[in-house]
């Protein structure tokens, strides 16, 4: 399938925020949300979409960071990113998917046709979205924050019991910033809860290895298997 994106608007209570779309040719199968890292709507995010719209879904990424202008930053500038991500609070996060749960309603995907994949900060939001409301499927990748809370929030172990949607989560071993035995505790504390969720663990990639815009921790092998998962999660969970 060939698919065309643009750039949209959608209505927030707090604003109007610019969220980038991608279509596929042909009826879609369902709408996924795209949630950005850390880095903003980066290029990478934008590419995400638009290889969700060629696999027949229809894909909205929105810029979490349109309260400060929507900034994309360059990926060797922790400086600017962190003071960014530190701005998000709960009620923030949970506005803004709700907002973008509610634009694919609104042009024909309800909830059970309705999925969402986040990546680095992005992973972490996914995963929030998934305790939030029940809609078809959720994956993260490489979501931080899994001991210790981010946004104001609980850890991902804490909010475990909260999960309304199934849940993948796709993790590398070499992730200095989320330790394998928290991916651990995460697993059995999402194992315990009555809805499917998975944790796969990658043994020789690192945080990011699904981006190819990083070469220094993209991992070709990884990246593949993660995308195939998260494809076949959504076949799997997704009405429709």
């Amino acid at each position: 399938m060939t698919s065309a994106s643009a750039n949209l608007t959608i209505d927030t209570d707090d604003g109007p925020m610019p969220a980038y779309e991608a279509s596929t040719k042909g009826e879609p199968r369902g709408g996924i949300v795209v949630i950005q890292e850390a880095f903003g709507v980066t290029s990478h995010i934008e590419d995400v979409a638009r290889r969700l719209a060629d696999a027949g879904w229809h894909a909205v990424a929105p810029s979490l960071f349109h309260r400060q202008g929507s900034p994309v930053f360059d990926y060797d500038d922790l400086a600017s990113v962190m003071p960014a991500m530190q701005q998000l609070t709960a009620a923030h996060v949970e506005t803004d998917v709700t907002a973008a749960f509610d634009y694919l309603d609104s042009i024909g995907f309800g909830p059970s046709r309705t999925g969402i994949v986040g990546f680095c900060m992005g992973g972490t939001v996914t995963f929030v979205a998934a305790t939030l409301r029940p809609v078809g499927a959720a994956v993260t990748f490489y979501g931080g924050g899994v001991r210790q809370g981010r946004f104001g929030l609980p850890g991902l172990i804490d909010l475990a019991p909260s999960l309304q949607t199934p849940w993948l989560g796709l993790f590398g071993d070499l992730d200095k910033s989320i330790p394998v035995e928290d991916v651990e505790a995460l697993r059995a504390a999402t194992a315990a809860v009555a809805i499917d969720t998975e944790i796969v663990r990658y043994p020789d990639a690192d945080h990011g290895f699904h981006c190819n815009d990083r070469p220094a921790v993209f991992n070709p092998h990884a990246a593949a298997d993660a995308w195939h998962r998260t494809l076949t999660w959504f076949d799997d969970h997704l009405a429709g």
